[in-house]
């Protein structure tokens, strides 16, 4: 399938097994699933994020750097992190995204007038940084905190804001200031600087700068950043430097470590290069440092990250559901990694991964109305858990004094409809999220001889399994549906014009090759069975513990729906049967999940240690007897709309405590 694909990821992506589709190409439906989320954080979470800019300063500090005179200028202090101006980039690749998905701009007077302060205050030698050109670095001098001034990572995040103002909307005035800062980054790197920054991210910006410029200097320079990592260039203070992704070369690792944002955001980077270049080695590594985040590392919800210090991956399989980080922007990164190597490989492992966050970690971080945000994703809220820090809160807050998250939410939310399908030089479509969509192709992207076409997928996935795929007139190209790995490929129904087919799962999609005659409906019934999740044996901190999950939602249980006892003293009973149930008051969820429980109350002054041998559990740390509770579980993503308490996804079993 040829393509000018002008999504997130543009351009031909010459060693793409998936390429992404057209702009313009899909549109999803805003009644439910992926399009709801969408439109009402372009109804709600952009606005706020664009009125945040102003309140938080981070506008302000921009305008500080106007000449003196200047009636706009602002003469306070520097607020906000160093990084802040990223704030405005990542709010600004929102509106954009957002605005050429709709065909309107309600935004663009704000837009134009955040642009023409970025031009204004820009050095002549393209350098925009607020905290250094504005004198609050330790520093004036460009670049002089390699390791903690994260101004490339500004800069890659004002390269993709440009880039998709660019895409969406045909305007280049964005995109303008950010090419002429790279000009200089590129000809400091061609002089020798070795330039590289603490915080991955401007890698992937100029890949994406490349493919939409057709100029190769942008990609050899996100090769030459990537290849200066692991040398210890960046030194250490007050973090290691692996926090930095700069303790080994990327090609040597073998593992993730680090701080997590960092690190999948490099290894999107990475995967990107190899998009580009094809060069084996890279793709080996990926694949290698893949099977170590998702197979010993990864969250049942999909959050990554087991650590507060340092935002960091822990060691293998340390899991702990109560201090997980699971950081918001982890989740987002490991959106965009996974797509990457989607379209890198066409294994459908990668699309599942993408889903598990995307519905889980990704989707609970923001309210219901869309302005109030969790910046860490804990699995487990323990009864009095003490939610006065921003970063392991009680409830969802509205900004962050770090507020790296709420934008990236906009910005990724806002390019959802890019992630649902991509095509194949064969002209085969592949269908990767399920939702209420449009798929609208010209000749190019259907079959040879064949017209513009249109598919139709109708679906209430996840919570209902069956997704229907419509053509009005004949669909004459190959079509592959994904079949998720927690999909039991026996159990999957698939019919074709009404006639049912075997679902031949090949690396995680059934492919339907129509007739001569096309095909006009596909209809694929996934069984959304609920199941009782295990970990790993050395997750230690969740051995004898199960999670609730159906289909790709993960599920939990809040201290709201256990009035009487206390969520710590209640156990699931695994010899009864986990029932699919309707709603319940305050949580806009179609299903959620009843179960037995059984609750003993602990006795609040009992021994902290007690012997364990032969039947010393049945001692005085006990009161009573078993209570037979009524168990609801609720989806991950919406916990905490009713009101802070406690919460566990993580829950031990009856015999196992």
């Amino acid at each position: 399938m040829t393509t000018t694909a002008r999504g997130p990821v543009g351009g031909r992506v010459p060693h793409a097994v998936w390429a992404p589709l057209p702009v313009g190409s899909v549109t999803l439906g805003t009644d439910a699933g992926l399009g709801a989320w969408q439109a009402a954080s372009a109804r709600a979470t952009v606005p706020h994020c664009l009125d945040a800019l102003e309140s938080s300063g981070v506008l302000d500090n921009l305008r500080r750097l106007l000449d003196e005179g200047d009636p706009a200028r602002h003469d306070g202090p520097y607020r906000g992190f160093n990084f802040a101006d990223s704030d405005a980039w990542k709010t600004l690749e929102a509106v954009a995204w957002d605005a050429g998905r709709t065909g309107t701009d309600p935004h663009e007077d704000t837009v134009r007038a955040i642009v023409d302060l970025a031009r204004t205050v820009q050095d002549p030698t393209g350098y925009l940084d607020s905290h250094v050109q504005g004198g609050a670095a330790p520093s004036g001098t460009p670049y002089a905190d390699l390791r903690w001034g994260h101004e490339l990572y500004v800069l890659g995040h004002l390269l993709q804001a440009g880039i998709a103002r660019s895409r969406a909307q045909g305007r280049d005035d964005l995109l303008t200031v950010g090419r002429r800062w790279a000009d200089d980054v590129v000809a400091r790197l061609v002089d020798g600087e070795e330039l590289v920054c603490g915080h991955p991210g401007v890698e992937t910006a100029l890949v994406e700068l490349a493919r939409h410029t057709d100029d190769p200097r942008y990609l050899d320079a996100a090769v030459r950043m990537i290849d200066l990592r692991g040398h210890g260039r960046l030194g250490s203070g007050p973090f290691e430097p692996g926090y930095h992704q700069d303790a080994q070369p990327v090609l040597a690792s073998t593992e993730v470590t680090g701080h997590a944002v960092r690190q999948l955001y490099l290894l999107a980077g990475v995967t990107d290069v190899y998009l580009e270049t094809g060069d084996p080695a890279w793709l080996t590594t990926l694949e290698r440092l893949w099977e170590d985040a998702y197979g010993r590392r990864a969250h049942v919800t999909g959050g990554m990250g087991s650590r507060h210090k340092d935002e960091s991956f822990g060691d293998p399989y340390e899991l702990p559901p109560d201090r997980a980080y699971a950081e918001t922007c982890a989740g987002i990164a490991s959106v965009h990694w996974c797509w990457r190597m989607l379209l890198a490989t066409g294994q459908g492992r990668y699309a599942d991964e993408l889903e598990r966050a995307l519905l889980n970690v990704v989707a609970g971080a923001t309210s219901a109305d869309g302005t109030r945000f969790f910046y860490s994703n804990p699995l487990h809220v323990r009864e009095g858990h003490d939610g006065s820090s921003e970063y392991s809160p009680s409830g969802r807050l509205p900004w962050f004094a770090c507020a790296c998250c709420p934008p990236n939410l906009a910005r990724l939310v806002a390019s959802l409809h890019h992630y649902v399908a991509t095509g194949r030089q064969d002209g085969t479509l592949a269908v990767h999220l399920y939702t209420d969509a449009d798929v609208v192709l010209p000749s190019a992207g259907v079959a040879p001889g064949t017209s513009s076409a249109r598919l139709e997928i109708r679906t209430r996935y996840p919570d209902d399994g069956t997704v229907t795929v419509r053509s009005v007139d004949p669909w004459h190209a190959p079509v592959a549906l994904r079949v998720p790995g927690w999909a039991d490929p026996a159990r999957v129904r698939l019919v074709v014009d009404g006639e049912p087919r075997e679902a031949v799962v090949v690396d995680g999609y059934a492919t339907v090759v129509p007739g001569p005659d096309g095909v006009r409906e596909i209809l694929l019934d996934l069984p959304l069975d609920v199941r009782a999740v295990r970990a790993h044996p050395r997750v230690d901190a969740v051995r004898g513990c199960v999670a609730l999950v159906r289909g790709p939602v993960v599920h939990c249980v809040e201290q709201v729906d256990v009035p009487g006892v206390a969520l710590e003293d209640v156990v699931l009973d695994l010899g009864s049967p986990v029932r699919v149930a309707g709603p319940v008051d305050g949580i806009d969820a179609p299903v959620t999940l009843r179960a037995r429980g059984l609750a003993r109350p602990a006795v609040p002054d009992a021994p902290l240690y007690a012997d364990a041998r032969d039947g010393a559990e049945d001692g005085d740390e006990h009161a009573g007897t078993d209570v037979v509770v009524d168990l609801v579980a609720v989806p991950y993503a919406l916990w905490g709309e009713r009101g802070e308490g406690a919460m566990r996804v993580w829950l031990p079993t009856a015999g196992d405590r």
